[in-house]
């Protein structure tokens, strides 16, 4: 989601309560404390975020990548992971932003000098977005995709993919291009044969809080596809809140709802999901340590 659009965000309503912990610790593996913490005319203050970031520890989950959509929140994740033990960033142009025109030489070779920093550890969130924005755009947007892979595989870091509307698109980039080492697919939003396309090139799904919703079977049966080392979990917060707290402000600490509904679809034991997922994102962005 890209930071102009997050006045239209699931920021309605109060906060819901914490779930149940986690038996055995998970990860969010995307997320946006800037908007879900502070909001689009804002940044939070650091006691926000920590605070923030200690409800997600409680419930069992420990570790956090937070990742830029422009060039300031970008920064602004760069300076997070690099003062909280926690959390990793991720640096990037939205395809959105970069559609509207915001992808300039200027703002590229400030990604790339944000990338090389020691904790920033994917390039993302980047990819296509064929529904936000309009064909005049898709030019810019390809342009940029192609640029942050570039910037992935310099620093060899993961690349993270927003992908929207644009399945086929997406792959012919990575294929053109060649994908980084890591090449995870952020808020898999495909049906089973998609799924099964990027499962074989051996990218990684990650399932938000849309894995839960009453409409979402194909999500479902793609996650049941998914092989348990190919597979993260995120909140995208503060949007796409799991069922059934849909309509109200997502966060990292609501995670488990999503762990336990994958837990359920892919019939795997809660405590080896949480595993398998804490093991998957450290492959993937490396050790918080």
């Amino acid at each position: 989601m890209s930071r102009s659009a997050s006045s239209r965000a699931n920021r309605r309503g109060e906060p819901p309560p914490s779930p149940e912990p986690l038996p055995a610790p998970a990860v969010d593996s995307h997320t946006h404390f800037d908007i879900a913490v502070g909001g689009e005319d804002r940044h939070p203050t650091d006691a926000e975020v920590d605070e923030e970031i200690a409800a997600a520890v409680a419930v069992g989950v420990p570790r956090l990548v937070q990742v830029g959509v422009d060039v300031e929140s970008s920064r602004w994740s760069a300076d997070l992971a690099a003062r909280h033990p926690n959390v990793l960033a991720a640096v990037a142009l939205h395809p959105n932003e970069a559609g509207a025109g915001a992808a300039s030489e200027t703002a590229l070779t400030e990604i790339d000098r944000l990338a090389a920093q020691p904790r920033v550890r994917a390039v993302g969130e980047t990819g296509l977005d064929r529904y936000r924005t309009g064909e005049d755009g898709w030019p810019a947007q390809e342009a940029s995709f192609r640029a942050h892979i570039d910037i992935a595989k310099r620093h060899g870091i993961a690349l993270v993919i927003h992908d929207r509307d644009a399945h086929d698109d997406v792959l012919r980039v990575l294929k053109d291009e060649g994908a980084p080492e890591q090449t995870v697919l952020h808020c898999f939003s495909g049906d089973a044969s998609f799924a099964r396309r990027c499962i074989d090139r051996g990218y990684v799904l990650s399932f938000a809080g849309t894995v839960t919703f009453g409409n979402a079977g194909y999500l479902r049966e793609a996650a049941a596809l998914t092989p348990l080392d190919q597979l993260l979990v995120e909140t995208d917060a503060p949007f796409l809140t799991p069922a059934p707290l849909r309509g109200r402000p997502n966060s990292a600490r609501l995670v488990p709802h999503t762990v336990r509904a994958l837990a359920e679809v892919t019939g795997t034991p809660l405590e080896q999901l949480c595993a398998a997922l804490t093991a998957n994102a450290e492959r993937v962005f490396g050790s918080w340590e």
